[in-house]
């Protein structure tokens, strides 16, 4: 399965800003999707995880109350809705897909796009 990110940008603090995840192939439907980031220096960190029906969703402290995952099988993408943006959000924003269980585990997901940039900075 082959993931492509879209949708990051500069945005000031405060801002909001729409990732999608767009997928090829016919197993997205059946995979738990989950978003992580990557800043500069820092090791890759969960964001959100929504499972294959999208009947489960979970957040990194971090961001709840702020982003919103969601997904649409029937077009085969995803989303972060990012509310509230904070300087600290600032990182490579990656999302991820695996056929195994719903976690926040980055090991666990097997399929990996290639990122989107996101900048909160005024």
């Amino acid at each position: 399965e082959q993931l492509v990110e879209s949708g990051g940008g500069l945005v000031q603090p405060g801002g909001s800003l729409r990732l999608s995840c767009a997928a090829s192939g016919r197993t997205f439907s059946s995979y738990n999707m989950g978003w992580f980031r990557q800043a500069p220096g820092k090791e890759r960190e969960f964001v959100a995880a929504i499972s294959w029906s999208g009947g489960l969703t979970f957040y990194a402290d971090s961001v709840k109350g702020r982003f919103t995952i969601s997904r649409d099988n029937a077009k085969n993408t995803g989303n972060l809705q990012m509310n509230s943006l904070k300087p600290e959000d600032t990182a490579v924003y990656y999302c991820a897909t695996t056929p195994r269980r719903f976690t926040r585990v980055a090991g666990e997901y097997d399929y990996w796009g290639q990122g989107t940039q996101v900048t909160v900075s005024s």
